[in-house]
């Protein structure tokens, strides 16, 4: 049974696409047949992956004019890429009888082939946002250990309550995860606990620390694992991964 998870914060720069990225490539390399999304216009998952020329994008594939043909990039993984034409689709879309759920719709086909399908959403709460949490049956928060970070979650756990409500009643929260974590810092275990305080068991034991190495592999098309497999993001990730993967184990 596949499991589809949306990857969502509308705030900017809190590590969602080089999260989506490095989870998707982890649970390949444990042996899960993986798709990830590209619902981003600024398209850096599918940049993160070098990928620049694609039969099909998800452009194609919400408009109705093509069928979903994922790009495989290495054994146990594919990726339905982006395009800067996706950046109209909102607009485009805005007037289509049940645009929420053309996403669901649109992968229904091709869903039973995947452990996991992850969905990089736009750092934006609008209609190709609401259209990943409509597909999805669980929502991954990535927050920085910051203040500001945690200011804005109110609104995006908000707007999650509406769609579960009204288009798609088995959507939850059911995972949150530090980014760019430093605990030398006291201010950002000071964060984390406040997290915690807020998600319970919901937040992740993993911590993604601050990482050049994660900023320098989408440079070379790579995640973090074919890049550097010893450094401190991998090892992060690779955490990550272990946990995802033992939480699904025990539903």
């Amino acid at each position: 049974m596949s499991i589809t998870i949306a990857i969502s914060n509308h705030k900017g720069g809190v590590g969602k696409t080089t999260s989506t990225v490095n989870i998707g490539a982890g649970l390949a390399m444990e042996g899960k047949k993986v798709l990830l999304i590209d619902m981003d216009p600024q398209a850096n998952l599918t940049q993160s992956y070098g990928i620049t020329k694609s039969e099909v994008s998800i452009y194609e594939v919400l408009t109705g004019e093509a069928e979903p043909i994922p790009v495989t990039v290495f054994e146990n993984l594919d990726v339905l890429p982006s395009t800067l034409d996706l950046s109209g689709a909102e607009m485009e879309l805005s007037n289509e009888a049940g645009r929420e759920y053309i996403l669901r719709e649109a992968i229904a086909p091709i869903a039973s082939k995947y452990d996991y399908i992850l969905i990089d959403c736009p750092p934006s709460l609008g209609l190709l946002t609401i259209n990943a949490l409509t597909a999805a049956d669980e929502v991954y928060i990535p927050l920085q250990a910051h203040y500001l970070a945690i200011k804005g979650l109110t609104k995006i756990v908000e707007v999650i309550g509406k769609v579960q409500k009204r288009l798609n009643k088995n959507v939850q929260i059911t995972g949150v995860f530090v980014t760019q974590f430093d605990k030398r810092k006291v201010l950002h275990r000071d964060v984390v606990e406040t997290i915690y305080t807020y998600f319970q068991d919901k937040l992740f034991n993993s911590r993604i620390r601050d990482n050049i190495a994660l900023a320098e592999a989408p440079s070379q098309g790579l995640d973090i694992f074919r890049y550097d497999p010893e450094c401190k993001g991998a090892e992060d990730y690779r955490s990550l991964c272990k946990e995802i993967i033992e939480r699904h184990a025990q539903l």
